[in-house]
């Protein structure tokens, strides 16, 4: 049996503010429990609903010299279809109404998270053969390994896995002060090491000390290798490209699964799809107060309203996009300028577009289910969960050809027979325009073309199940058997 402890800062189904949750909430259930103990480890947050809360158990709880003074560090649990998952309390750290907030406070709090989760581990009785990180907040792990944890029989030859799910988000502040919250000696703070342009970098010491280094999709992999995705760190990225792989998120099949899921009006599979699916566009078309229509083409966008999802290009073209004979319905929330765009077009053309700035699962699941195409021309994607979950509805994705969208969106070829979404290259407004334009044509004019893109986007096997395989592949050659 491999022992095998995930540490992040938020997991389904306790807390999450994106894709990182979903991943560390899903990918160990779907390792082979006969060869594999996976278990969890993440903050236990005040903001975790209070019913989450209520089910932990208290397992014991240790003094921790951090900053000069005893720090508390409770240990709690509770098990989820068969998983552990441990919770380092600390009220002074974790209390608040988010997960993250004040960028220097979150640099503390997570460099004494990554600390105490180590510290806990002989207390809990768990000794790992592989610690598997996620993202800045737990960087500074793999530097401890091989650190001040490195003595001892517990964490002799314990490796580490780095996984960046966004390479943009790296945990930097002047040196000063992440030597100050690491309590590392000067020795890491070289440009080889912890220090990048002259600051603290926390992923930095991650990538330059973790075991293998993984990202969220193989394209992701080979991008951050240039200056362009790279982010000030490609030629790091270059340097460690021997223990990078890019291995592709998956989605969990059975919260997405048209056929059962209970927010949306009309179920449906890959069988009944053309006669039941239009059902929730026009369940949807009543309860946003669009005009009721199950023939007109709706493209829907579900994401953070920011920049890197490529909602430039859509300003650009926005009026073109909501011509007549389309319909637009956008959900999240994100940049003010973005927010009221939205809002002004939705006021503009009320009877076809509808902008829900908010964000809401139910809502989402509902946009999934009842829209023709999904939206999604991201300046770069690490992976992107929102295309998985279009084709597993149905929802023929309109994307940019970068990262995860590249790996998992095959381009429409109408003279191949081949295809599952319609993809484009450049970051170019008009080219972007054209490919809605084009899925557009097909839709109104070649419906049964339309339908073999739905039915093969559909047979698509995006579950963790494949996903899992290649990280079980990791650790067997991480561990040496």
């Amino acid at each position: 049996m491999k022992n095998i402890l995930f540490v992040a800062s938020e997991s389904v189904p306790f807390i999450k503010t994106g894709g990182l949750a979903d991943v560390v909430g899903s990918l160990p259930k779907c390792f082979d429990k006969k060869y594999f103990d996976c278990r969890v480890i993440i903050p236990k947050y005040m903001c975790i609903p209070q019913e989450m809360r209520d089910r932990l158990e208290y397992v014991s709880h240790f003094y921790m010299d951090y900053l000069g003074q005893g720090r508390y560090v409770g240990i709690l649990k509770t098990v989820v279809e068969g998983i552990t998952f441990y919770f380092i309390d600390n009220e002074s750290y974790f209390s608040g109404m988010r997960p993250y907030g004040d960028w220097l406070y979150d640099l503390e709090k997570f460099s004494f998270f990554s600390q105490a989760a180590l510290s806990a581990l002989p207390i809990i009785g768990f000794k790992p053969d592989i610690v598997h990180c996620h993202d800045w907040q737990t960087g500074l792990i793999p530097v401890y390994l091989k650190d001040r944890f490195r003595g001892g029989d517990f964490f002799n030859n314990i490796k580490s896995v780095l996984t960046i799910h966004n390479l943009k988000f790296q945990g930097v502040w002047d040196v000063k002060t992440i030597q100050r919250f690491s309590e590392l000696p000067d020795y890491y703070f070289s440009p080889d090491k912890l220090e990048a342009y002259k600051d603290g970098n926390l992923l930095k010491g991650g990538i330059v000390y973790a075991d293998a280094i993984t990202t969220v999709s193989r394209t992701y992999a080979q991008e951050i290798q240039m200056p362009f995705y790279g982010e000030g760190l490609d030629g790091l990225m270059r340097a460690r490209s021997q223990s990078l792989r890019g291995i592709v998120n998956g989605i969990d099949y059975n919260e997405y699964n048209p056929e059962t899921d209970s927010y949306i009006d009309t179920n449906y599979t890959k069988k009944s799809f053309r006669i039941e699916k239009y059902r929730n566009k026009v369940q949807l078309q009543k309860e946003l107060g669009l005009e009721v229509n199950k023939d007109r083409f709706m493209l829907g966008i579900v994401s953070r309203l920011t920049a890197q999802k490529g909602l430039d290009l859509v300003n650009c073209v926005l009026d073109e996009i909501c011509a007549w004979d389309t319909q637009l319905v956008v959900l999240g929330t994100g940049d003010e300028i973005y927010e009221n765009t939205f809002r002004h077009y939705d006021w503009k053309y009320s009877d076809r577009v509808s902008a829900q700035i908010y964000y809401s699962e139910a809502m989402s699941h509902k946009i999934y289910a009842a829209c023709d195409a999904f939206l999604m021309p991201s300046l770069f994607e690490p992976c992107g969960l929102s295309q998985l979950i279009s084709l597993r509805y149905g929802t023929v994705p309109v994307v940019r050809e970068t990262g995860g969208l590249k790996d998992t969106v095959e381009p429409y070829n109408e003279f191949e027979n081949k295809g599952t979404g319609f993809t484009f290259a450049n970051y170019n407004a008009h080219e972007m325009l054209a490919k809605i334009n084009h899925a557009k044509s097909v839709y109104y004019n070649k419906k049964r073309e339309w339908n073999k893109i739905i039915d093969r986007g559909m047979s698509k096997d995006f579950s963790w199940n494949s996903s899992a395989l290649e990280y079980q592949e990791l650790y067997d050659w991480l561990i040496g058997y």
